[in-house]
């Protein structure tokens, strides 16, 4: 085995691979750019070496520098992570030169799969389903017109060493594709230093499935089941599920044989995920077809380590070293149901927008054993992975477990040079409602502020109907809140239960202001009657005490029965209501309470009756029109203005487009209208809501 690891990446999976290296007695090495100097993953490992400035391009994706500090350390492997060091030939034959071993698979498998063209011939030859579509070279945009029309629309054109969702866009019609192709070519150019462009046809209710498979060098290779990986924006994944709530046994059968075949004509090992899409119209499941396969390991893989108790860290490494797999394939065996939420850097209230800044506010529902040390195909020790307060939810399960795969810290920075993604939750339990969930009580007892995050939208998401019944398409998203997102609806019982925690909270936050000493004069008993409003919700509440708890009494009808504990200053309350638990985030607000649970944030104004009686004679402050002025939505670089002084515009023409977390997004005319200013030209950057342009 291994005596010291290099860690080529940074984040969560430097964290992560660090974690299981060191259980495993294998010394760790970060490395790290002028932006990471002390992030976790460097005061995790033993070692340490600085590689360059910020941008990844000069420092975690130059091989040179890697492999300089591996030599410099001593370090005897290295492991790429996520990242695409692990799909670059050149480079895991220089580490072979150098004598050190590289944690993935052979170059051979690296260079026949890391081209998109190529690899489909090659998946093709070796009997896998595939994608109609064109896997020639494309000359320029005319030639990706005719070949869209050829092929029919709607099609998906893919920059041909793409991934992570980067260098990808679909077109319904020509327009799209002379709108987008070039763009596609620049996102693949700057993120992959690869421009070529391949199209093939968008297959419409499409479910997004992938295979894991493993294999060591003796030739033993084996698939580890499916990922529901449906659930995405702009081709970015979002929700991952192991197993899919579509996938039958017999499907999982000939999807996993195709994907060994494959990774067996290449001469694959170590662990790599072949990605299908899949027609969710087909009820027969035969319609899956191979999209592109990862030889690394891929952000989503905890969920199948939760259901089938491997560590696929620990796995890689002992192929890595040479070991044979110690399983076959008949003793693979999935146990409950796994799903993993990407929490990410990003505003779901903006359209999404990339936020960066410090994390003023982290403490995620961490448990105290995280790892997957479970023997294969077990159900893991419960006693061991849970602890008391996983229970948050009415449908959570006292088995359900969750898991936070991290690489930051609170006070850390989320810098505008990396990926967006601040942690991943994971939660398992016996069954898929069990484990969605345990999703939604991890969720509300998820403490984030500094950054615009997507947990509320994450939670919104676990509680849709349509998800908890298994409808997912890759469409989800854009099919369920086309007019953006805008918080969970939340029902009058929900409304009830917050409008009750923030009478109980506004009362001992009220005591604890009557106990102060040196007021003047004997205080009478305070009044328990308040008047409360959440939005357009008007509740009369009276609390009455008895010695289990409080009987909160709203409008008369049945009262609540509550049990809670709660003190000044706490910012998250759990509360015991008609014996279900309700967690929710607490902030201070003018006049009330801003509770956060169950995907959206709830304004709560907690009034004494005589002051509430008072409030319609307050004067409403209306917002400044913004409308005449376009701004900048994130913190980002404008690349380009496509407008001049004085022109006019129609709704929807493309105004600029700024460049942020390496994806252009076009800022586009809402309505029309004469550019009056023109504040910034290209090539400044701009922080949020920063005024481009101005209109008359």
């Amino acid at each position: 085995m291994f005596k010291k690891i290099l860690v080529a990446n940074r984040g969560e999976i430097a964290c992560r691979v660090m974690r299981t290296a060191k259980r495993m007695g294998i010394a760790t090495v970060a490395v790290y750019s002028d932006a990471d100097a002390r992030a976790p993953h460097v005061m995790m490992a033993d070692e340490s070496v600085r590689l360059g400035p910020a941008p990844a391009a000069q420092s975690y994706l130059d091989p040179e520098l890697i492999l300089m500090a591996a030599k410099a350390t001593g370090a005897d492997c290295i492991h790429p992570g996520y990242g695409f060091l692990s799909e670059r030939e050149s480079f895991t034959r220089a580490c072979a030169d150098a004598g050190i071993a590289f944690v993935g698979p052979p170059p051979n498998a690296i260079a026949a799969m890391g081209d998109k063209i190529e690899s489909k011939k090659l998946a093709q030859a070796a009997g896998v389903n595939v994608v109609p579509g064109f896997l020639g070279e494309i000359a320029d945009t005319e030639d990706a017109v005719r070949i869209a029309g050829d092929i029919g629309y709607p099609v998906m054109m893919k920059a041909s060493a793409g991934g992570g969702g980067k260098g990808m866009r679909l077109a319904w019609s020509e327009q799209d594709v002379r709108e987008g192709f070039e763009a596609t070519k620049r996102e693949g150019l700057a993120s992959f230093g690869d421009d070529r462009v391949f199209i093939e046809k968008f297959i419409e209710s499409p479910r997004h499935i992938e295979i894991q498979v493993l294999g060591d060098q003796h030739g033993n290779i084996v698939y580890l089941g499916e990922r529901e990986c449906s659930i995405q924006r702009r081709h970015q994944k979002v929700v991952e599920e192991a197993p899919s709530p579509f996938v039958t046994p017999a499907m999982r059968k000939a999807m996993g044989e195709q994907a060994v075949a494959l990774a067996r004509a290449v001469g694959y090992y170590s662990a790599g995920t072949v990605e299908l899409i899949v027609s969710g119209a087909d009820v027969t499941g035969e319609s899956f077809y191979f999209l592109e396969m990862n030889t690394r390991l891929q952000v989503e893989h905890p969920v199948t380590e939760e259901i089938t108790g491997l560590d696929l860290v620990e796995q890689m490494l002992r192929v890595a070293a040479g070991e044979p797999l110690a399983f076959p394939q008949d003793e693979v065996k999935l146990t409950g149901w796994s799903i993993e939420n990407r929490v990410y850097a990003e505003d779901p209230y903006r359209g999404f927008l990339p936020s960066t800044g410090r994390l003023v506010r982290y403490d995620p529902p961490r448990q105290p054993d995280t790892s997957p040390q479970r023997r294969l195909g077990s159900p893991g020790d419960v006693d061991a992975l849970s602890n008391g307060d996983t229970p948050a939810f009415a449908g959570v399960t006292a088995e359900a477990r969750t898991r936070v795969d991290d690489g930051v810290v609170e006070g850390g920075e989320v810098s505008m040079f990396y990926d967006p993604m601040i942690a991943k939750l994971i939660t398992w339990a016996p069954t898929r409602e069990a484990a969605i969930d345990a999703q939604v009580a991890a969720l509300d007892r998820f403490e984030l502020a500094g950054v615009g995050n997507n947990i509320d939208f994450l939670s919104a998401i676990m509680q849709h109907p349509r998800f908890r019944e298994g409808a997912l398409t890759t469409g989800f998203i854009a099919e369920e809140y086309p007019e953006g997102f805008h918080g969970a609806p939340a029902d009058r019982s929900l409304l009830r239960q917050l409008a009750a925690i923030a009478v109980l909270v506004d009362l001992e936050q009220s005591l604890r202001a009557r106990s102060i000493d040196g007021q003047l004069g004997r205080q009478a008993p305070p009044s328990t009657e308040r008047i409360v409003t959440v939005g357009e919700h008007r509740f009369e509440i009276c609390v009455d005490g008895y010695d289990g708890g409080l009987l909160v009494n709203i409008d008369g009808d049945v009262p609540l029965d509550v049990v809670m504990h709660w003190r000044p200053s706490q910012r998250v309350v759990t509360a015991r209501i008609d014996g279900s638990e309700l967690t929710a985030r607490v902030a201070r607000t003018i006049g009330g309470w801003k509770l956060t649970a169950r995907g959206a944030s709830h304004i709560v104004r907690v009034l004494p009756p005589h002051v509430a009686a008072l409030t319609r004679h307050m004067i409403e402050k209306v917002p400044p029109d913004l409308s005449r002025f376009l701004l900048c939505p994130m913190p980002g670089l404008l690349t380009r203005v496509e407008v001049v002084e004085g022109q006019k515009v129609e709704a929807g023409q493309p105004l600029a487009v700024v460049e942020a977390m390496k994806m252009e997004n076009i800022l586009r005319a809402e309505r029309p209208g004469t550019v009056a200013r023109i504040a910034h030209a290209a090539g400044d950057s701009l922080a949020v809501d920063a005024v481009i342009m101005e209109f008359e």
